[in-house]
């Protein structure tokens, strides 16, 4: 198949957050032969898309002839596949998720050792990143077709119906990894921090991999009945519960903080731990800033903070699995690929309950 039109959302500069996105046309990578094309039918809508259109985790590469194309949630059909990818063939539905390629070097300290996602030497993200060797830019799936290096390309299983599986390409990975990494399962109790996109997956996924018992952690208590259906056993209304942190304290073995605010309450939550309990903070606030944490909050109660990423290859194939198999369902609101303007600034209004993907009218017809 010769190289279809590549057309999409394009931002120009920060105001594009703002419903300020162009539809136009743009050139993809170059192809090479470990390459596969793919029409777009969903693309999720991520809180990474807006800190990126709006510049918040440092300067986006804006060029007024090589915008930015957002968006790497994706789901849709492979349509050209290179020669040297061994993983889909033409006809396959596929999905692509915030990484687009790493290095793959085999003496790669992270590559080499199932940790693609933290690689050093040469990472790619699925937009506004630059590929080596001159192959150009990447662009997301606010778009007709998105074009990405196999490494990150994946079948969707059976079962896994697309609208649902393009937001566990980041959303769902981001927190599943962490769980996963450390130990979520049988006899531990997991606390979610912050049940929005993210969060409602973590919950999802915890008692999915068998958590003695999952509970939800928001300001509000308006959120309580939504996260309880999910399948939490407990909620925790930081802003409303009286002595929550008392009540509560040494109670959970794990923490995933989805939030990104330099003001929550981040040593309340490090007394929810247990023992060597431990902290994995996956929300990422523009520039970065956290709570300051004194240095006793850990040493008294041996707890530990850590960071997680998105997921490495065999994660993402590992967490896709487990969805159809479990028949999990995110809850989900599908928003027309033409109205893409309008869904990203709901999304910045915190109006997604809990995940905002987009429909691409044009599937099928080219």
């Amino acid at each position: 198949m010769a190289s279809p039109k590549f057309e999409g959302w394009l931002g120009k500069s920060p105001e594009s957050v703002k419903g300020k996105m162009e539809w136009g046309s743009f050139e993809p990578k170059k192809w090479t032969e470990d390459d596969v094309d793919i029409e777009i039918s969903h693309c999720g809508i991520c809180g990474s898309d807006l800190h990126t259109l709006k510049s918040g985790w440092g300067e986006t590469p804006y060029r007024m002839d090589v915008a930015c194309c957002v968006g790497h949630e994706i789901v849709g059909k492979a349509v050209r596949v290179g020669n040297n990818v061994k993983n889909v063939k033409v006809g396959d539905r596929v999905g692509v998720g915030a990484q687009s390629r790493t290095c793959q070097q085999s003496d790669c300290p992270e590559c080499s050792t199932g940790n693609d996602t933290y690689c050093a030497r040469n990472m790619v993200n699925t937009y506004a990143s630059f590929y080596p060797n001159d192959e150009g830019k990447s662009m997301g799936g606010y778009a007709d077709y998105n074009r990405s290096n196999q490494q990150f390309v994946f079948k969707i299983p059976e079962g896994l119906d697309s609208a649902d599986a393009a937001p566990m390409m980041c959303g769902g990975i981001t927190v599943y990894s962490p769980l996963r990494q450390n130990g979520c399962g049988p006899g531990k109790t997991v606390g979610i921090v912050g049940v929005g996109g993210l969060g409602h997956f973590a919950v999802l996924f915890a008692k999915a991999l068998g958590a003695d018992k999952v509970v939800g952690i928001s300001r509000k208590a308006d959120k309580k009945d939504d996260v309880l259906k999910l399948g939490a056993d407990q909620y925790i209304a930081t802003d409303e519960d009286k002595d929550w942190e008392k009540k509560n304290a040494r109670t959970l073995d794990l923490i995933i903080s989805t939030v990104s605010s330099a003001k929550m309450p981040l040593t309340g939550y490090l007394g929810l731990l247990k023992t060597r309990g431990t902290l994995i903070q996956v929300g990422a606030p523009d520039g970065g800033e956290l709570p300051p944490v004194n240095a006793f909050t850990l040493i008294a109660n041996g707890v530990k903070i850590g960071g997680s990423a998105t997921g490495a290859p065999w994660e993402i194939e590992e967490m896709l699995k487990l969805a159809a198999d479990k028949k999990i369902k995110p809850w989900i609101q599908e928003r027309p690929m033409k109205d893409a303007n309008k869904a990203i600034v709901d999304m910045d209004a915190g109006k997604a309950r809990y995940r905002y993907v987009l429909v691409n009218e044009n599937y099928g017809k080219h």
